[in-house]
């Protein structure tokens, strides 16, 4: 036990998973502690977004006000399909989605290049259809296959988003030109002994950890390696070579190849590299990428090393008893570079000494773009 703690207390999850959990313990007492007080004054905003794909959809570099407000309309009614709300209130979502599909068309296609409108109009008249199926679904007191038509839904306009995607937005410092880079986003399809993984890894707001991770895979260097830690605290963590290496060693140079801390702040035009959020003084500012989802895919680091990163990941299965929102300590300290999409319960069932069987680049790999020689 002692052996796993200081295990833990190296890599700096098992301190600030401590903290956040006395912190939130303080707050259900009746008087607070003075340092627990000024603890959670400081906590960052957290972010009440707990969907992985929802958190992609809104991570991409569009400014398209009409397509957010359709997104937001149809996330909305996962509170009614939730609670004991009557599905007849999904109407309003759906009329407000309608609203915008049929009035503001114009202003959903002005952002999409002229090459990919016909796609885009296409992907439209798809959810038009599909908003009257659920108004279908809601006659008939459907809630199942309301759930999956939403999810449907979504889907679209993820699709119709990522047609809004023009180039990337912006260039990698040029102290990091020596690494892989992924200019876009990538899906990588993982089977593990206890079941398959889908994650999407998004390239536009980390490039260079997302970049790695991506050549990684596609070098097959993850298959049959082990689950290292799958233990309290809900973290599992993977990527760790056979060997003395605690990561990647590059055939081509014979060197440990690191990976600088990557965090891009919302409203920011490009990542933060190399120190943590609260080390640059932004320690309230939110990453695009937050550890608030089941599934959040992140770079693990030598705790005292914000750049001493390679191969090593972990997924974090949040709960929001742990890390509820505002009180998220992960957040700014470790780079998130993507999230499980499919296959999310399988990561509970993960224990230390599980194989990653393979993992394959199932799409976005030509996104990936490789250091030159």
């Amino acid at each position: 036990m002692t052996h796993v703690f200081h295990r833990w207390l190296k890599s700096g999850l098992l301190m600030l998973v401590l903290v956040i959990t006395f912190a939130t313990a303080a707050l259900q007492c009746s008087l607070l502690p003075a340092q627990a007080t000024t603890l959670i004054s400081r906590l960052p905003a957290g972010n009440a977004i707990t969907d992985g794909r929802a958190l992609l959809r809104y991570a991409l570099p569009i400014d398209n006000e009409p397509v957010r407000q359709l997104q937001e309309s149809l996330e909305d009614i996962s509170t009614a399909l939730r609670t004991r709300r009557r599905l007849n209130s999904i109407r309003t979502n759906l009329t407000q989605a309608d609203r915008v599909l049929s009035g503001k068309q114009a202003e959903l296609l002005a952002s999409v290049p002229d090459d990919r409108k016909t796609e885009a109009s296409f992907i439209i008249a798809q959810l038009e259809i599909g908003i009257n199926a659920m108004r279908t679904y809601i006659d008939e007191q459907d809630k199942e296959s309301l759930w999956i038509k939403r999810a449907e839904l979504l889907d679209m306009v993820g699709a119709l988003e990522e047609l809004m995607v023009q180039g990337f937005p912006y260039e990698v410092p040029a102290d990091y030109a020596n690494l892989p880079q992924l200019k876009g986003r990538a899906t990588v399809a993982m089977e593990t002994e206890r079941g398959s993984l889908t994650i999407v890894v998004d390239g536009y707001s980390a490039p260079v950890t997302g970049g790695n991770f991506v050549d990684l895979v596609q070098r097959g260097f993850y298959d049959g390696l082990p689950v290292t830690r799958a233990e309290d605290f809900y973290v599992v963590q993977l990527g760790d070579p056979p060997g003395d290496a605690d990561g990647f060693i590059d055939p081509k140079t014979k060197e440990y190849r690191a990976i600088p801390l990557e965090v891009l702040v919302k409203g920011d035009e490009a990542p933060t590299y190399g120190i943590t959020l609260e080390d640059a003084g932004r320690f309230l500012e939110e990453p695009v990428l937050p550890f608030s989802a089941y599934g959040a895919l992140a770079m693990a680091r030598p705790g005292d090393d914000p750049n001493g990163g390679s191969s090593q990941f972990f997924f974090f299965l949040y709960e929001a008893e742990l890390t509820p929102a505002g009180a998220n300590l992960l957040d700014g300290r470790y780079s998130v570079f993507g999230y499980v999409v499919n296959g999310k319960e399988v990561l509970s069932k993960l224990k230390a000494g599980d194989r990653i069987i393979s993992a394959t680049v199932v799409s976005g790999l030509e996104h990936l773009v490789q250091p030159q020689s």
